[in-house]
Parts: C-alpha cells; sequence; structure tokens
C-alpha cells in the first residue's frame, strides 16, 4: 500500500493499493458512513430538463460518495464502493444521487473518516511495509498434493489432488511413479509460481517424502529451488497440513510478515487459553464490553465481518468497545473470516479478549 497523503485532524488518507492484499485491508477500513473520493466515469448531464443523455455518453470525472455498501470483488480483483454522491462537478448528474465506485489495483483513492481508529492505522502501517508477493506452499505425502498461497488475506487453495503410487515393495515401479509424481507436483507449483510473481516457497509434509521432493526440484529447476525457503515435517498430509502448520507456528520464519499468521496466532492463544480453563480469556460481546469497562482487556481479538454486516446499534457499540479497548492500552486483532482462524473466531460469537486480569 503506498500512502500518499494523511491528514487526520480532518480525517483523510490519500493512498494507492498496489496489490489484491491492499484491496483486501481497505475492504475492511472503509465502512457505512465514510467519504471515498476517486476518479470514475459517469452519464453527462442532459442539456434539455428532461432529455435522456446518450447511451454510452459518458465521462471520465473525479468523484465522491458517502459509503452505504463495499463489496470485494474477487474474480475482478476490485472493491466496489457504493453510496450517494456527495461531491461532484456541476456539469455531472449527480450529488445526492447514488454511484458506486470501481476500485482496482493501482488506483489512487481518498477515504475520509469522522475518526481513524488506532487499529485502523496500524492496519496501514502494516500494509505499506508488507511484502507486494504471496509466499507459497507446497504440502505432500505419497498419497496427495496441495498447492497453496498465504495472502494477507488468508489462504489460496490452488492445486488440491490424491495420487496413488504403487506399493514400496515394488520398488522398481514405485521409483518410476514417484518421478513422474514430483514431475506433476512441480508443473503444478511452476505455473502457480509464475502467476504469482515468483515468491518464497516452503514444502511441508508426512515422512521423507517432502524432503525427497525438495531434492528432486534442487536438480530439475535450479529456479524454482532457490525459491525454496524451507522445508518442514507435519503430521498431516494435503490441505489439513497447510492449516496444521500455520496453527503449529511452522511458517513463523517465513510467513512472519504476514497478517494471516498474527491473526492465526491470536485465535490460537485464545483457543488454548479456553481449553486450559483459564480465567483470563473471555467471549461474546456482553462479556467482551464488561472487561473493557473494567479495564481488564489486554488484546481484543475481532472477527472482520462484525463491523462490516452488524446492524446499526451493534455496531457502534463495538466501534466503542474497540476505541475504549485501546484508549486503556489494549491491542485490537482483527481477523479474517477468509480462513480457518477467522471461522473458529465466529463460533466463539466473533468477538474474545484476552484479559490483563481474571474477571467475575
Amino acid at each position: 500500500m503506498k500512502i500518499i497523503d494523511k491528514n487526520l485532524k480532518k480525517g483523510i488518507v490519500k493512498l494507492i493499493p498496489e496489490n489484491l492484499d491492499d484491496l483486501w485491508h481497505l475492504y475492511n477500513i472503509i465502512y457505512e458512513g465514510d467519504e471515498v473520493y476517486a476518479r470514475t466515469t459517469r452519464q453527462i448531464k442532459p442539456d434539455e430538463e428532461y432529455g435522456r443523455p446518450k447511451r454510452g455518453e459518458r465521462v471520465s470525472v473525479f468523484l465522491g460518495v458517502k459509503v452505504e455498501k463495499v463489496v470485494w470483488d474477487r474474480t475482478l480483483n476490485r472493491l466496489r464502493v457504493h453510496g450517494a454522491i456527495c461531491q461532484a462537478p456541476e456539469d455531472i448528474a449527480g450529488k445526492g444521487t447514488h454511484h458506486t465506485l470501481n476500485i482496482p489495483v493501482n488506483k489512487p483513492l481518498t477515504i475520509v473518516k469522522e475518526e481513524w481508529k488506532e487499529h485502523h492505522l496500524e492496519r496501514l502501517r502494516r500494509a505499506s511495509e508488507a511484502a507486494s508477493k504471496p509466499i507459497i506452499v507446497v504440502s505432500l505425502d505419497d498419497e496427495e498434493y496441495c498447492i497453496a498461497t498465504f495472502r494477507q488475506f488468508g489462504i489460496e487453495i490452488k492445486v488440491n489432488k490424491r495420487v496413488k503410487l504403487p506399493r514400496k515393495m515394488e520398488s522398481e515401479k514405485r521409483s518410476k511413479a514417484v518421478k513422474e509424481y514430483f514431475k506433476e507436483v512441480l508443473k503444478a507449483l511452476k505455473d502457480v509460481w509464475n502467476a504469482a510473481e515468483k515468491p518464497p516457497i516452503t514444502i511441508i509434509g508426512v515422512g521423507f517424502m517432502k524432503n525427497e521432493f525438495a531434492e528432486f526440484v534442487k536438480n530439475a529447476s535450479p529456479e524454482i529451488a532457490q525459491a525454496v525457503a524451507d522445508v518442514k515435517s507435519v503430521n498431516s498430509s494435503g490441505a489439513a497440513g497447510i492449516y496444521e502448520a500455520l496453527r503449529s507456528g511452522i511458517f513463523s520464519k517465513t510467513l512472519k510478515h504476514m497478517r494471516v499468521v498474527q491473526e492465526a496466532a491470536a485465535v490460537e492463544e485464545l483457543l488454548e487459553a479456553l481449553g486450559k480453563g483459564e480465567r483470563n480469556v473471555t467471549y461474546g460481546l456482553e462479556e467482551v464490553k464488561k472487561a473493557v469497562e473494567l479495564g481488564a482487556v489486554e488484546k481484543l481479538v475481532l472477527a472482520d465481518t462484525m463491523l462490516r454486516e452488524a446492524a446499526d446499534d451493534e455496531r457502534l457499540q463495538i466501534e466503542e468497545i474497540t476505541r475504549k479497548t485501546e484508549m486503556k492500552g489494549g491491542k485490537v486483532v482483527m481477523v479474517s473470516t477468509e480462513h480457518e482462524a477467522g471461522k473458529k473466531l465466529l463460533s466463539l460469537g466473533g468477538i474474545a479478549a484476552l484479559l490483563r486480569f481474571p474477571i467475575e
């Protein structure tokens, strides 16, 4: 994310999203009631009072909308920001009518909020510092393989396939089959790697298959081999192995800058405390609200959908909870529901907290 200008006294931030992860961050920053300004196309106002503009008669114009709805269109890699026009040139049919701003990668925009929360600013800081490339993970054993990309917003499974190799007793057949298997995995990996701008790769798996594959890659594709940052063991194969590795912290070295890893760690910390029956954790809106009022919240963990999809009254409550948490020195962690950790948090009501001290 490129921050062009920032005037927090006036609530103004001008920026440019530089990749798909940045669009995801903006999706979680822009709320109903904010104002968003960007260049767009709009039908020109007809000359006659009751005339209609000709079809397709559109001009490029700089507009502002009072946000009513934000949609993240992953198919077309853009945000759609819909709302009532609050600023438009006089010759454009507009103020008070509705318009949708399409925000793709590399398009400048301006966001105006009444107040920028600390967790919003922290999200912008992380986005501006984060590497633009994703991380690729290959999880394999002798029964299946899975290739996934890790982005700031979560995990995208690109390939997930089961295989059937000859038994170990049939050594000659198995050796040939394994070689063909590795060729297949490498070809799929190359396709994903090239499409994702050649990012770092981590190979994980059960037993020695992962090591054998890493060795095969060294000989078969030196360029890919140079991108392999780590080879690690897990107890499960395929997609299950990837989620296991994320939970266990195996990716902490190669993915330390990735928001998805930090979010997963926060949720695992909550679940571990709950599993042990510790009293320094609470969950659910009312319980967390009580803990915040007492100044007991050290870390507030919140599902991203809680603010985007809540009714007005509930959203105001949640905003007040985040404000008071930050005001009293607590940290706010927003968790994406695009990955496993976010779904687990939703099962706890979408909001939970680690406490400085137990409360009754």
